[in-house]
């Protein structure tokens, strides 16, 4: 079941990243965010009006979550937002990042942003995560080469793009939610 998600997932959501930290090299932290830096993160995505989404079993618990955020902060930017995924370890595997990343990228298209960003550490071509970008439409845009050292290794940020809403063929729809609410923002 895939849902918004709430105050009330994040200690979840915090032990599911935790491990990301710990154990993986999808985010180039080095030490895990307490529950209090996990709720900043939260409340200032939800703030904002950016989707943060959770997957969860048919007794509640979290799987998994995904979110939506800006990509860099100049009002230009508008236009274009970077995604956030992590799965549980007990849950990889078994479609829900998947369903996540659907779910977001619907959300995101209806919002009216024109391109959705992948900024991928480990960014490998075995990488879960780039695996998952491809098979929802994102293209390979970029590499930077041994941008994070983590491990007792150096790895590599892939960069992918998926289009949406017309991309960059057409002029800002004025009525889309970056142009009405972000632009002064």
């Amino acid at each position: 079941m895939i849902s918004a998600a709430s105050e009330a997932d994040l200690p979840r959501i915090t032990e599911i990243y935790r491990d990301a930290v710990l154990n993986g090299t999808a985010t180039y932290e080095l030490e895990p965010p307490s529950l209090a830096e996990m709720q900043s993160r939260y409340q200032a995505l939800r703030a904002k009006g950016y989707p943060f989404l959770v997957a969860a079993d048919d007794a509640g618990t979290v799987l998994g979550y995904a979110y939506a955020g800006p990509f860099r902060a100049r009002p230009a930017y508008r236009f274009i937002v970077e995604d956030s995924i992590y799965v549980a370890p007990e849950a990889k595997g078994r479609g829900i990042g998947m369903a996540l990343m659907r779910k977001l990228i619907d959300e995101v298209r209806g919002l009216g942003f024109r391109q959705f960003v992948a900024v991928i550490g480990d960014g490998t071509p075995e990488s879960p995560s780039v695996r998952l970008h491809e098979k929802l439409g994102f293209r390979h845009t970029g590499m930077l080469e041994g941008s994070g050292y983590k491990h007792g290794r150096w790895l590599d940020t892939a960069f992918m793009q998926l289009e949406m809403n017309g991309g960059a063929n057409r002029p800002p729809d004025p009525g889309s939610w970056p142009e009405r609410v972000l632009k002064d923002g």
